[in-house]
């Protein structure tokens, strides 16, 4: 759907006195998949923070219309482990809107939690603890939310980072079926050769947009 892409125009982002991002310019296009790469620093997370409304803007502006149908992955670092929650109410979390604060997830809802456990391969281990699983498992039960969110916006900050490659492999299935479904997917990406491989479209930042289009065309801009 047209209101499913993301527009920026000249969007500056800053923390303090540092530029973080600065005068940003393009679009993501509605049903793109799109990599985001950049030496470290160059904005990426904070790119994806500002779409998702974390981060307040400096200067520009940007349109995304399906903010309410947004799901955002921040990266592992930033997830509280110790929280006490299974992966089977981690996992139903992603259908908040359908339950709010102060209902119990009604059965079809619980059915969709376990359909999506079982997508990422977590079938069966519903009851086990957040803080109890590996780092690779609490990624797939992540993902298992967003599916469960049924989001028409993703934003992945390095999903593949500090997971082996079986959860790699299970992980970059999912998002090929939500590029598949129209769903604009937007991930930070470190993989060069990953990105060459999966995603058609690329954005080179240096805090600036050095290059955003097709991956072949866009990825020599790593180079300068």
């Amino acid at each position: 759907m047209e209101s499913d892409r993301v527009v920026l125009r000249d969007v500056t982002v800053r923390y303090g006195r540092r530029i973080a991002l600065e005068t940003v310019s393009g679009e993501f296009a509605s049903g793109s998949l799109t990599a985001v790469v950049g030496a470290n620093g160059a904005g990426k997370s904070t790119l994806l923070a500002a779409i998702a409304g974390v981060v307040p803007l400096a200067g520009g502006a940007l349109n995304c219309a399906a903010r309410q149908r947004l799901a955002y992955l921040p990266q592992l670092t930033e997830i509280d482990r110790d929280y006490p929650i299974t992966l089977s109410e981690l996992i139903t979390l992603g259908g908040w809107r359908d339950f709010g604060a102060f209902r119990s997830p009604g059965t079809a809802l619980r059915a969709r939690a376990a359909l999506a456990a079982e997508t990422v391969g977590l079938a069966g281990q519903g009851g086990r603890p957040v803080g109890d699983i590996s780092v690779g498992e609490l990624q797939r039960a992540l993902f298992a939310r967003l599916i469960v969110q049924d989001a028409a916006v993703i934003l992945l900050d390095e999903p593949f980072a500090a997971v082996d490659a079986s959860t790699t492999w299970v992980l970059l299935d999912q998002v090929t079926r939500w590029h598949e479904e129209g769903r604009t997917v937007i991930t930070v990406l470190h993989d060069l050769g990953l990105v060459r491989a999966r995603f058609p479209s690329a954005l080179v930042l240096a805090r600036r947009c050095l290059a955003w289009g097709a991956t072949e065309a866009a990825l020599p801009a790593m180079a300068t």
